[in-house]
């Protein structure tokens, strides 16, 4: 019994679906959500700010002191200055970001999870 051959349509669909169910495998699923990594940014950034303040105040501190001659309280001043400003920014940053996700309403609840309890 001979198979009857198949049409060119038929050929041409069969080939694409062949080739959306290779693309299905071999996509890599993604490790973040647009909102996982929003967040994760946003994260960093704040990190960023708690350093970068500190790290600013200190660089100004130690420029005060070698041309002021001033040698510990420049320093000093510098980087409770820093950290202060720091605190401030990363405080700024939280705010705007909880003000962001108010305007998105209530997040969606996590269902609640048995196996993570000890029997």
């Amino acid at each position: 019994m001979s198979q009857e051959p198949e049409s060119r349509e038929e050929a041409i669909a069969r080939l694409q679906k062949s080739a959306s169910d290779l693309e299905a495998r071999t996509t890599p699923e993604p490790s973040f959500d647009a909102a996982g990594q929003a967040a994760a940014s946003q994260a960093w950034k704040i990190i960023a700010d708690l350093l970068g303040g500190v790290f600013v105040g200190l660089a100004i501190g130690w420029a005060v002191d070698h041309f002021a001659g001033t040698t510990p309280v420049g320093i000093i001043s510098g980087v409770l200055l820093g950290f202060a400003l720091s605190i401030w920014m990363a405080w700024r940053t939280a705010q705007r970001l909880m003000a962001e996700a108010n305007k998105h309403g209530e997040p969606k609840s996590v269902p609640f999870d048995d196996e993570d309890e000890g029997a």
